[in-house]
Formats: structure tokens, sequence, C-alpha cells
């Protein structure tokens, strides 16, 4: 099965905005360092002139802002930061246009930050260089302002890539991964932090969880990175960590399981005595076993499944309601034979019903008009089928559309007709707690 998870995306060209970012908002100054001082509490903003949605339960409608290799935002490395907030602000813009509620900013992309951190450099992504102080707050801004909008904000972290290179030499050099080599581990032309290595996992647990302390933050969220994607013919080099740290497990597979479950559980527990009105969320490669594999996995039939090869058991997550949400990125079409899009949305309405958590759908608008892309995808009406699917499961409280850039430019026309088809007026995001 063709594998369709982030990884394979390549770093998005400039210009995406186009006349978005003319005037309006995008016009503002920075303000000095542009702290979120003063911006409301998480979870408090509310769309102006929002309804609720359907069953007064609301509905999530999000876009993810991708920042590895420049993906989506800054547009360039090395902008001035001006640019960078003009160009900033014009995807929040771009979000209430589509009458969209929250925007999952990457905002620790490769063990660097978007923020002031004490733990980590600034990311290369900002400035072209790593370590170097881009001259203002982007994630400090970003809470900020989409709170003055009526959008969450939704800090989205990476736990363990630390570079898309495996040349320490080349990280800023107080990195913590070139102070601390053996906390890395290079796998597939990339650098990794060792998930197995207990004061690697209560480190970036550390270096993420600065974000939460400092700012108003809707959500903490994660996507389908754990353990390294599979590249044939290589090893993960864990072999040591596994021997110092493995007593007890029948393999190495549920070693590292466990490994990345104390991840997910410790930074649960931490993110909601830190700050319990923001949540904690995941957006896994959809498959979490095939059915063929496991009876309780999906109708779906090679390729990656998440529990096997990232060692992350993302429907036990839910189960233990560890998690607050879950978005599966479900990049298939409808009637895809080896994923079908129309079969996954089910099975993960059946994983998370009657368990709290919410079930939010990743949606593919980077597919749409493509090149290259299956006959589907060059229907300007694919995604809007999807939501017309989605809404005869209860469980489904929303979408995410990757990403930002196809947000604005809106290729083919196909995320004019979901806003079109589906979102009339602008609603509150899905209700938590007692009474939702």
């Amino acid at each position: 099965m063709r594998r369709l998870s982030r990884r394979t995306f390549a770093a998005g060209a400039a210009g995406a905005l186009g006349a978005v970012l003319a005037g309006g908002e995008a016009a503002r100054a920075v303000d000095g360092a542009g702290s979120a001082a003063g911006a409301a509490p998480a979870g408090a903003a509310a769309p102006s002139g929002a309804v609720d949605g359907p069953g007064a339960r609301g509905q999530f409608r999000g876009m993810w802002l991708a920042t590895v290799a420049n993906r989506d935002w800054p547009s360039a490395p090395g902008l001035s930061a001006r640019q960078q907030h003009d160009e900033l602000l014009g995807y929040l813009d771009v979000a209430v246009e589509r009458r969209l509620n929250a925007v999952v900013m990457q905002v620790r992309p490769t063990a660097d930050a978007l923020w002031p951190s004490p733990y980590e450099p600034w990311s290369a992504y900002l400035t072209g260089v790593q370590g170097r102080d881009p001259g203002w707050d982007p994630l400090g801004t970003a809470v900020a302002e989409a709170h003055a909008r009526g959008l969450e904000l939704h800090a989205w972290f990476n736990p363990f890539r630390v570079a898309t290179h495996n040349d320490p030499g080349r990280l800023s050099p107080d990195h913590p991964a070139r102070v601390n080599p053996d906390w890395t581990v290079a796998y597939g032309g990339k650098l990794y932090y060792n998930p197995g290595l207990p004061q690697v996992r209560g480190f970036v647990q550390d270096a993420m969880l600065d974000a939460v302390r400092r700012y108003p933050v809707d959500g903490v969220h994660w996507d389908d990175y754990f353990y390294p994607y599979p590249v044939a013919g290589r090893s993960f080099a864990d072999d040591d960590a596994f021997a110092r740290y493995g007593e007890g497990f029948e393999d190495l597979a549920s070693w590292r399981r466990d490994n990345i479950d104390l991840l997910v559980s410790e930074t649960a527990a931490r993110i909601r005595a830190m700050r319990p009105g923001t949540r904690f969320g995941v957006s896994p490669f959809a498959v979490w076993r095939n059915g063929v594999t496991d009876p309780r996995g999906s109708a779906t039939r090679g390729g990656v499944q998440t529990y096997d090869d990232l060692y992350a058991d993302t429907r036990g997550w839910v189960l233990k309601g560890w998690i607050d949400y879950i978005v599966p990125q479900v990049y298939w079409n409808i009637g895809f034979d080896v994923a079908d899009y129309a079969a996954l949305v089910p099975w993960w309405a059946d994983v998370v019903d009657g368990t709290g958590v919410q079930l939010y759908i990743g949606e593919a608008l980077y597919r749409a008009g493509a090149a290259g892309e299956a006959a589907a995808w060059q229907d300007p009406a694919e995604l809007s089928r999807h939501l017309d699917l989605a809404r005869n499961h209860p469980q489904v409280l929303g979408n995410v559309f990757f990403s930002a850039k196809e947000v604005a430019a809106d290729p083919i026309g196909a995320m004019s007709r979901v806003v079109a088809d589906h979102y009339p007026t602008r609603v509150r995001t899905p209700r938590t707690g007692p009474g939702a």
C-alpha cells in the first residue's frame, strides 16, 4: 500500500496566500515581542456569530499549519519579523474566511522551538540558522491573535525527530542532541531521539510542556511520528537501550510500545495538572492494524500498521482515556481498494464510541487536483462527499485539513465546495466535560 502520511510531503513553495495577505488583519504591525499576555484562557474564545452545531455539540473545523521545511509557514527561512508576522496573521484570517474554528500550528518540528524555549534552540525554519533569535515570539503571537479571531490554537509538537538529516555537527552547538549524542539514533538519513531512554522521554516532555506553561494553548497535538517509519534493510539501533531497560518484556516490540505508552500517559497527566483546560490530541496514520493481522483491526490490507511498525497503540490510548481527541489521517478517497475512506471512518467511530474521546477526521486536501493523483482526487466534490459520509456517524465531531497552504490556495475549488456544502456559518468547537 502506498504510504500517504505527512512524511511523504515535499516542502511547499512560497506564495499560496496570494492576495489574502494584502491589507486587513495582515497589515498589523509586530507588537514588540508578540507575547500572549491578555489572551483569552484556553477554550474560552468563540467565533463571532457562532452557533452550536448538530445536537449542540459543536464541530471541530481545523487546519494544520506546517512549519517543517517551510511547508506552509514561513514561506521561506530568513524573512523579516514583520514578513513572518504578516504571513502568520494572513493564515489566521484564511481560517476565519473558510469558517474554520481551529488552527493546529507546528511549533516544534525538529527538536527546536518557535517560542523562546530554555530547552531547545530557535528553529532554523524561521531565520535559516538554528538558534538565531527571530526577534519576536511566533507562538505567543499566534495564541493571542487566534483567540482574538475566535479561533482555537493547538500547538503541534514532534516528540522524537531531531533533524531531517543525520549529521549532529549541523545542529547548533548547544543543541541537547549534540551535547548528549548518546540520546540519538541515526536512521534512514535522519536523526532521532531514542524513545527507549527514560532521560529522553523526560526531556522531550519538559521541552514540549514549556509551551503549555507559558501560553494558554487550547491543545497539545502530536502527529504520526513515534518510532520512525520503517526503512527497508535498516534497523533502528536501540539494542543497548533494550538490554539496559527491557527487562520483563517478552520482545523488543512490546518494550518499544511500552516506551510510547509511557510518553503518552505521562504527558497526559502533566498537561491536566499544569493547565486543565488544555486538551491533548493525536493525529496518527489511520491504520492501527489490518483486519487480516488482528480481528479487531480495520478492513484494510498491506502497508504500515501503527501498532506493529511505529509501536504506537493508538486504539489503546483511546480506550484507556489518555487522550482527549484523535484525528486519524484518513488520507484516501472513498472506494480506494487498499484503505477505503468509507471503511476507516466507521471503524474509528466504533473505537471512540462510549469512550469520551472525541473523533475528528484528518483530510488530505493537499491531494485535491494534484498531478498524478487518482481520478477521485481530480473531482472538487470528493472531500465534500467525505463530510457527507462522516455525518452518518455521530461519533465524528469534525475534520482537520492538511494543510494551510491548500486551505488558502483552494486547489480545484475543493475547499470552497466543503465550505459551501457544510459550513454555512461559523460554529463552536465541540464541548467537553459534564453536559457536553
